[in-house]
């Protein structure tokens, strides 16, 4: 798995980016098929903003959070990463996808 950290108008610190690594074991924990993940920090006015983009077998997943601390925008994008992996996860295991196949079977013999 690759991890991309970045930041605008801030500098990445070793203690930000070992945060951001916790949090990402998080992740790989529910959903082990993670490509690759790509981080941007970002500090504005009176809020900083937290945005990732993940590439997983299949499908693309974005999130991002704003706060008024980094680490609490940290945990946020964690947290929606978080469902959003579990719902993929669900997608890919979910037993009604082939649910109407035998309805074209028989479809298909009276055509």
């Amino acid at each position: 798995m690759q991890l991309d950290i970045t930041g605008h108008h801030i500098d990445v610190t070793p203690l930000l980016n070992n945060y951001i690594r916790e949090k990402v074991t998080r992740l790989k924990r529910h959903f082990d098929q993670v490509l690759s993940i790509h981080v941007i920090l970002e500090v504005q006015k009176h809020h900083n903003k937290a945005e990732a983009s993940i590439n997983v077998s299949g499908n693309h997943i974005f999130a991002d959070a704003d706060e008024q601390d980094m680490y609490a925008a940290i945990d946020s994008l964690a947290d929606k990463l978080d469902r959003q992996i579990l719902k993929h996860k669900e997608k890919i295991r979910s037993h009604h996808r082939n649910e109407g196949n035998h309805r074209n079977i028989v479809m298909d013999q009276f055509a």
